[in-house]
């Protein structure tokens, strides 16, 4: 294979500039149908059918064969609800802060995906362009493509968390401050095992450059099988980056009311509803490129590093994209089958279980990598090895026990002396399936 420069040049600012143009205002529409896509699992796990009226008919009769649509103009219809819904904002809250808190959120969220080399390598051919001059090669096709990559990504991610700090103080409201607060320590505490998951990856590959990554899983195979615990400590940090269900807990409705975006309307809010979708796009994208080998598929043809004509970049772009929106969707099937954890436990679960186990994975990998048993079968073994010593330990470690059932005297759980406690409906009632009708026949 070719060594390939890194860096910005000419030839790659003349691929960049339009494909991150592109790339932009695909993502910005996607990201609407998202909010639908999120819907209809969620009316699919429920039961329900979900938006199936909103077509792009807009009440003319001319277009009254695009009536309903499958409801695929949803989206379009709550976009235009956000822009002419009334503006609000507190007396109290800072006029300054609570407008820039939306655009610190979106803004970091929209560029995030920059460095992701969604088509991999294509030649240019050789031509000469206005401001740019002579041009030609081979380049990424991605956003941008400089050395530290990887490094950025992280940098960009973390600081959508200024703009949830910002709203919920800006504010000026008790639910909006703990909300801020908690997704203060939530990003504090989940950044560690994500970077620890991340350094195994990189000691692995050798390599901070995004495609060094993707070519090393072409070569040696995707990441996920040879090293599934570091890809398990990863998704779950990425659902908690995301502020994702079951780790939410910044805009818990049943406790905070909305949260940090409590006193939020119109496009402010829906900034802040956007910039979910956009983090789990980018986060999405992510991993894919640490554990799923961006854009490769094993045995298909045109997937190859090789493969650097426009044709193969779209089909790697589009292979790139399917692996994005699955682990989309399973981060919404997630929100719909698990329940929300108690704020503790998720401290809990970052501090006493996951940075101890990325710590563990981290020297374990470290070890892997200095006497170079880094097959996917000696790494798949190790890792394998691993969850069997855990499974082992945990039964022995301390435990906190927490929320303890306190024994209430003559309560149904602590009866007084010689009390019988009966808890069962009287009659039966509550047991019967037609407990007007009875079970017997009808006369």
């Amino acid at each position: 294979m070719d060594i390939i420069p890194t860096g910005i040049t000419a030839t790659q600012i003349f691929v960049s500039l339009p494909f991150l143009a592109l790339m932009l205002h695909v993502i910005l529409g996607l990201v609407a149908y998202l909010i639908y896509l999120e819907r209809k699992i969620a009316s699919y796990v429920q039961d329900r059918v979900g938006p199936n009226r909103v077509g792009f008919d807009f009440g003319l009769k001319w277009l009254s064969f695009l009536k309903g649509a499958l409801g695929l103009g949803q989206p379009l219809a709550d976009g235009i609800k956000f822009l002419i819904k009334e503006d609000y904002m507190p007396k109290s809250a800072d006029r300054f802060l609570f407008t820039l808190a939306p655009a610190t959120v979106v803004i970091p969220a929209m560029i995030g995906f920059l460095i992701v080399p969604w088509g991999g390598y294509i030649d240019v051919p050789d031509m000469s362009v206005p401001i740019l001059g002579d041009i030609g090669g081979r380049v990424v096709l991605a956003g941008a493509n400089f050395n530290a990559g990887v490094i950025y990504l992280l940098a960009v991610a973390s600081l959508g968390v200024y703009g949830v700090v910002l709203g919920g103080w800006a504010s000026n409201n008790k639910y909006s401050f703990l909300g801020g607060l908690r997704a203060t320590a939530q990003m504090v505490s989940y950044e560690i095992p994500l970077g620890l998951s991340l350094m195994c990856v990189l000691l692995i590959c050798g390599t901070i450059m995004p495609m060094g990554i993707i070519e090393h899983q072409v070569q040696n195979g995707w990441l996920i099988f040879a090293h599934p615990l570091a890809a398990m400590l990863f998704f779950v940090a990425i659902l908690a980056e995301a502020n994702r269900a079951p780790f939410d807990n910044a805009e818990a409705e049943q406790e905070l009311v909305g949260g940090y975006h409590t006193e939020y309307s119109s496009m402010r809010f829906a900034l802040f509803f956007l910039a979910e979708y956009f983090h789990m796009v980018t986060s999405c994208a992510f991993f894919t490129l640490l554990f799923l080998g961006g854009f490769h598929l094993p045995a298909i043809p045109g997937l190859g590093i090789e493969e650097t004509s426009l044709l193969a970049g779209v089909i790697k772009v589009s292979v790139y994209f399917i692996k994005v929106l699955l682990l989309i969707s399973f981060m919404m099937f997630i929100r719909w089958t698990v329940p929300r954890l108690r704020y503790d436990q998720v401290m809990f679960l970052g501090w006493q279980s996951m940075i101890p186990l990325g710590m563990v994975l981290l020297v374990m990998t470290s070890v892997m990598v200095f006497y170079e048993w880094t097959a996917w079968y000696q790494l798949l073994a190790a890792n394998v090895v691993l969850t069997a010593l855990l499974f082992l330990v945990m039964p022995v470690l301390p435990k906190n026990e927490v929320n303890k059932r306190i024994p209430m005297y003559g309560s149904r759980f602590s009866p007084m002396p010689g009390e019988r406690v009966e808890t069962s409906a009287p009659g039966g009632l509550a047991t019967e399936d037609r407990p007007v009708e009875g079970t017997a026949p009808a006369m």
